[in-house]
This record gives C-alpha cells, sequence and structure tokens, in this order.
C-alpha cells in the first residue's frame, strides 16, 4: 500500500507543478487564456520589453499594418527607456504589467511578490499614466498566492494559448511555422520584444515574424485585437479554453 500511497503522491506532485507553469492550467485561480474557440480574433503580445531599439522597430511593423497588440513590460527596463513605454502607449497599443525584475514568482514569497507588482505598476506611472490591468507572471509561474495578490491589486492574469518559442532568437520562418500550425481562432499568441537578462535582446527575427504573420493571417480572414479587447467580448465564457 505504502508504494501506492508514494506514487500517488508524487503523481499529484507532479500535477501541481506542471499546473504551475501550464498557459492554460486552471488549478490556482482562473486566468485569461484566450477567446471563443474558432473565432476570427487574434491578440498579438509581446513580453520582456521594452527593449532598444527592437520594441521601436516592431511599433512601425505594427503601424504599418494596423494593429494593436499587447506588450507586457518590465518595470527595470521601463524605467531605463520610459520613451519607448510611452512610444507603445501612444500608438494605441495595450501596456501590461510583467512585475519589476521578471523572478519566477512560485519561488517568491508574498512580500516579493507584491513588491515586483506594485513597483512594476509604479515605473509604468511614472512613464505612461493610466495603463491596463493586466499582468501577466514571467514564465507563466504562478501559485494560488500569486493569483490572490494580484487580484488584490485589481490586476487580471492573462496568460497565452500559442506561442512562437522566440526567446532564444530562432529564425522568423521557425517562429512562424509554430505559431500558424497552433492557430485555431481566439487565441492569445505570446511572442517577445525583449529578453529578461538585459536591454538590447536581438529580437529582429520576431519582428520578422510578427509582419509576415499578420499578412498570413489576415489573408485567412483572422482580426488582430488586444487582450483587452478579446476579454471585452468573451467575459461571459470561462475564461481559458
Amino acid at each position: 500500500m505504502l508504494p501506492v500511497l508514494v506514487g500517488l503522491a508524487a503523481a499529484a506532485a507532479s500535477a501541481a507543478g506542471y499546473q504551475s507553469m501550464a498557459p492554460a492550467g486552471q488549478w490556482y485561480g482562473r486566468t485569461f487564456a484566450g477567446g471563443f474557440r474558432g473565432s476570427k480574433q487574434i491578440a498579438l503580445t509581446f513580453d520582456d520589453g521594452p527593449n532598444d531599439p527592437h520594441t521601436l522597430q516592431l511599433l512601425d511593423v505594427l503601424a504599418k499594418h494596423n494593429v494593436r497588440a499587447t506588450f507586457f513590460m518590465i518595470g527595470r527596463f521601463v524605467r531605463e527607456r520610459p520613451d519607448i513605454a510611452r512610444a507603445a502607449a501612444e500608438a494605441g497599443h495595450v501596456i501590461g504589467n510583467h512585475t519589476f525584475t521578471h523572478p519566477l514568482l512560485t519561488f517568491e514569497s508574498e512580500a516579493q511578490t507584491r513588491a515586483q507588482l506594485v513597483d512594476c505598476r509604479q515605473s509604468l506611472q511614472d512613464a505612461i499614466g493610466e495603463h491596463a490591468n493586466l499582468f501577466r507572471p514571467p514564465f507563466g509561474g504562478r501559485r494560488p498566492a500569486t493569483l490572490r495578490i494580484a487580484r488584490s491589486l485589481g490586476l487580471e492574469t492573462v496568460m497565452w494559448n500559442v506561442t512562437g518559442y522566440d526567446w532564444n532568437a530562432p529564425p522568423a520562418p521557425a517562429i512562424e511555422k509554430k505559431v500558424a500550425r497552433q492557430i485555431r481562432g481566439g487565441d492569445v499568441i505570446l511572442l517577445h520584444d525583449g529578453g529578461h537578462r538585459g536591454m538590447g535582446a536581438d529580437r529582429s527575427q520576431t519582428v520578422i515574424a510578427a509582419g509576415n504573420l499578420i499578412a498570413r493571417l489576415r489573408d485567412q480572414g483572422y482580426e488582430f485585437v488586444t487582450v483587452e479587447d478579446m476579454r471585452a467580448i468573451s467575459h461571459t465564457l470561462p475564461l481559458a479554453r
């Protein structure tokens, strides 16, 4: 009997660990990870900026295609380059909270987690004023306390259901292929305009891929919206799929 109990405990621990990182996992609380399945809406989201020069290059691509996206920004980079954060906000993009230094919050204390969110919010407030009440946990890592603290600060936790796996800067065609094969409609796409280790991360391939994906998916009849727009339409449905 003991080996069975040990095995069950190990399986439960494994499942709990998976749920703490799984983008659409809901064990630890409700998060937003996409809209109506099969709809023609797509939300482009970009993490880890602002980043010089690639966030600005990305803004040019989005402007060319008349697309509004959602940027989850790291507070310390916002303090370093508030002008880039302002450029994104002034272009009509939605700006959300991605913590101040990008730690894995599953290993942070409640006090540290709150400080990460509050400090990032203050950095955004100083740079751009009012901004969206959206929060994305770094690496997707969260536990019940993470989501509880976010809610107490008036933040809605946003995950994703499609990713380009672009954090290690693969070639643009590889990013495009990975995203395209996951698209089902009503998707929140995760890409990166920066890198959490420091300013200047090479995101040139993501910039190229973003422009190509917009053109390809529009040709297939998809419409690009912000996470706020997608949430407003799908708020009567379960938040994750």
